[in-house]
């Protein structure tokens, strides 16, 4: 019996996804490994992690196994071809699902392919689109969108497919796209509310994953209350009981309304969309990461030194809270003291080893 759950944003939602089969499932963890789903999502991930803008396709990585035609499943032992990188293969050695490659290098036309061609092969027993935060539910045009491309292919693709495909949205509002009070209008039945037993098996998973949207999945169904503050904008995301919650929602109204899904649902290729991007939401997120790499891309890393790092965390709290923050990601202290992805890791293990009193797991509490 296998289940196919679609990462609709890829990065942190493919986390998302092992909690959701768990959670509505209640065969992740399962000893047969025909009982697990199947996660196929995008290799794209934050410039912390890979520093290639755009996601990969199977050209960038070394040892991935042939599912069908097109589609490609991603090992514990899979590797990035340099300088790319990926959390894909760390969380198939983490986790016990199978993560297979989602790529939209060939439009929407290809993904609608890929789809097909695994729904034939694995004859699935349900089909779930997911999506952590509910931008997926956008018109495509809001002012407050930040990547509206991911979404809108995947949703596009899962609307075109033969078969039937359940739209799911978790913990709306946490990727500050869209207010939550629209979301709320586009949103039905409430499948599950998560809890902290629920989240426990992605726990080490999130000790290094840089999701900020799943990282506040985690922490609201762990209880976690408050205001966090998130990514280089400084965006802040409030941490209430509805963080916790899973939301189904109509998959061809979703579909109808997304302006951007719409318009690639015929695309042959990723520039091709991205060009529809720009023209209804006025920008790609691939052309704001291209931005970013070519203003930070060539700078040195600079030494890690505790001292200064301990100081300008300390600023940077002091700051937060008079702003009515009460917790952040360690993704946004990164960027705000311009540490480098690597030392990303070096900041946490600090933070945790001086003043553990202050993780509030996987969050930091200011």
């Amino acid at each position: 019996m296998t289940r196919l759950i679609v990462a609709g944003g890829g990065g942190g939602d493919a986390v998302a996804a092992a909690v959701l089969d768990r959670a509505l499932y209640g065969r992740g963890t399962a000893e047969t490994a025909g009982d697990r789903a199947v996660i196929l999502t995008y290799a794209w991930d934050r410039l912390l992690v890979d520093p290639a803008p755009g996601p990969r396709t199977a050209a960038d990585f070394t040892g991935l196994r042939a599912l069908t035609p097109s589609v490609y499943a991603v090992p514990g032992e899979a590797k990035p071809v340099a300088p790319a990188g990926s959390t894909l293969p760390r969380l198939a050695a983490e986790l016990p699902h199978t993560f297979a490659l989602l790529d939209p290098h060939h439009g929407v036309e290809g993904m609608v392919r890929q789809l097909e061609e695994l729904i034939g092969h694995l004859a699935p027993t349900s089909i779930d689109l997911l999506d952590v935060g509910g931008d997926i539910l956008a018109h495509g045009d809001e002012p407050t969108l930040r990547s509206p491309l991911g979404d809108a292919l995947s949703l596009a693709a899962c609307a075109q497919v033969n078969a039937e495909v359940r739209l799911l949205v978790a913990g709306p509002g946490l990727d500050g796209e869209i207010p939550v009070e629209a979301l709320y209008e586009r949103l039905e039945t409430v499948v599950h509310t998560l809890t902290a037993d629920d989240v426990a098996p992605i726990g080490p998973v999130m000790e290094w994953h840089p999701s900020e949207a799943t990282g506040m999945l985690t922490a609201a169904a762990r209880g976690v209350r408050g205001v966090c503050e998130v990514r280089d904008a400084g965006l802040t995301i409030p941490l209430t009981d509805g963080g916790a919650v899973i939301h189904e929602a109509d998959l061809d109204t979703a579909f109808r309304r997304n302006r951007l899904a719409r318009a690639i649902a015929d695309t042959t290729g990723l520039a091709e969309a991205e060009r529809y991007c720009r023209e209804i939401c006025g920008y790609s997120e691939i052309d704001y990461e291209r931005e970013k790499v070519a203003r930070f891309g060539a700078a040195p890393e600079g030494p890690f030194r505790p001292r200064a790092v301990l100081a300008g965390v300390a600023r940077f709290a002091e700051e937060a809270r008079a702003r009515g923050v009460s917790h952040t990601t360690f993704r946004r202290l990164t960027e705000v003291l311009g540490l480098s992805g690597v030392q990303r890791a070096d900041l946490r293990a600090l933070l945790i080893g001086t003043q553990p009193e202050r993780y509030d797991a996987p969050l930091w509490r200011l």
